[in-house]
């Protein structure tokens, strides 16, 4: 049996790392595979849909994944993911890298090539951490997301809104405001008492 695993970090990721991209990748090369996906993060261990496609494989299986960050967070988990994947008897097939298989040039391959997605990851850390450091000496800068409405602007919406004792609906106050339903509901409680 193949099962094809997709995996994304986050909602936004890139076109080119889409689960939908990911599985037509997979789809592409076993026509028949059993495509598994989520939306989880990299940096946790147990993801629920990947432990899930683990449990299940059989020896004589395929496990195919579009690249080896979608496998695992670092180099030692994606050897040792590897590694009892191999003792089970089940193959491993990353698309843009080949077929592994469990001898030794198989394991130094998968090891390299775990050594540099890792290395990747860490240097665009360190780039994104290099550069809000930079940005943290300018003038003007602040933590998080910009503040796209004032607290006085807030409030005036949050007064028209019936439960606050005016006469509109959320909807109506995020038509006539601009300010989303969700913004109005996280700050009723904070800003009316």
């Amino acid at each position: 049996m193949i099962y094809g695993y997709c995996r994304v970090s986050s909602k936004g990721q890139l076109d080119n790392n889409s689960l939908e991209q990911q599985e037509k990748e997979i789809l592409s090369k076993y026509e028949s595979a059993k495509i598994f996906k989520e939306q989880y993060t990299g940096t946790t261990t147990h993801r629920p849909i990947f432990d899930k496609v683990i449990d299940q494989l059989k020896e004589n299986d395929t496990l195919v994944v579009c690249k080896l960050d979608r496998l695992a967070r670092n180099t030692v988990e994606g050897i040792d993911i590897v590694q009892k994947l191999f003792d089970r008897g089940v193959s491993v097939h990353v698309l843009n890298v080949g077929l592994l298989e469990n001898t030794t040039m198989g394991k130094f391959f998968l090891t390299t090539l775990l050594a540099v997605a890792e290395m990747e990851r860490n240097t665009i850390i360190e780039r994104t951490q290099t550069g809000k450091a930079i940005a943290k000496t300018k003038e003007g800068f602040t933590e998080g997301r910009p503040i796209k409405h004032t607290k006085q602007q807030i409030e005036y919406a949050l007064s028209l809104l019936s439960v606050n004792g005016g006469d509109m609906s959320y909807t109506k106050v995020e038509e006539v405001t601009g300010i989303n339903k969700r913004t109005l509901a996280r700050y009723k409680d904070r800003y009316i008492k």
